[in-house]
């Protein structure tokens, strides 16, 4: 594993359509602990909670984990694990940082790594993942982000805009972003210091701040899109995979 990547998981309790998820069952461990298995099972780097919750915390410690308390006011999950960084990593010896969300329960371990991926190239500011939509009803489906990009690799793309929309228009596949960032540690600092922007606000995607403001994010193309876990009837799907794993 490299001092140097360091993978940071924020984690809160309020969340509206979920209340408590985090600490929710599933296959025997706290949601929050399998998301944390899954990223220290990618093995690039080491794996803290960022969270404003003790007991959240304390599930992440009592699993062997890391866990770092952060302030309750973070408007969202960069903020956060901004906070966790300064935290964790006061001598800056992490050049990049890894942001998993913690509600991605069946998330692959390889597509953690494959987000490191798009960071060998200097011009790079952002990587993050997507992979192509096989079903009719995520293309129209708001709540599936897309990104519309321009190949630079059979398997990346740089990032031109995302939406949730169906987009882009014609023949050809269309891409569901999944929220996971490897962040270069400049560019995060960039990031949280910058406003809303206009786009962001009308999209509800924070990542459009990025673009917005000229940083470059491309996308590495994965197989599989992680289950989301929003709503009791996810929960229920995550618990019926993850039971066929153990």
């Amino acid at each position: 594993m490299a001092d140097d990547i360091l993978i940071l998981i924020p984690a809160r309790m309020a969340a509206t359509r979920l209340p408590g998820k985090p600490l929710a069952d599933i296959a025997g461990q706290p949601m929050i602990v399998q998301v944390m298995r899954r990223a220290e099972s990618a093995r690039i780097g080491h794996v803290v909670v960022a969270t404003d919750e003790e007991t959240i915390a304390a599930a992440v410690e009592k699993a062997g984990g890391r866990a770092i308390m952060t302030r309750t006011d973070h408007p969202s999950g960069s903020d956060r694990i901004f906070e966790a960084l300064g935290i964790v990593d006061p001598e800056r010896r992490a050049r990049v940082v890894v942001n998993v969300q913690g509600d991605l329960p069946t998330l692959d371990p390889a597509a953690i790594k494959a987000a490191l991926a798009p960071l060998d190239d200097p011009a790079v500011d952002i990587a993050t993942v997507a992979a192509e939509i096989s079903s009719e009803a995520e293309r129209t489906n708001p709540n599936v982000v897309k990104v519309v990009g321009t190949p630079v690799s059979p398997f990346r793309l740089r990032a031109l805009y995302f939406t949730r929309a169906t987009a882009p228009y014609g023949e050809g596949p269309l891409y569901h972003h999944i929220g996971l960032y490897a962040y270069r540690r400049a560019a995060l600092e960039r990031f949280v210091a910058l406003p809303p922007s206009a786009l962001e606000q009308r999209e509800k995607l924070e990542q459009l701040r990025a673009l917005e403001a000229g940083m470059r994010i491309d996308v590495s193309i994965v197989d599989t899109v992680p289950l989301g876990v929003d709503t009791p009837e996810d929960l229920e799907t995550a618990r019926r995979v993850l039971a066929r794993r153990h």
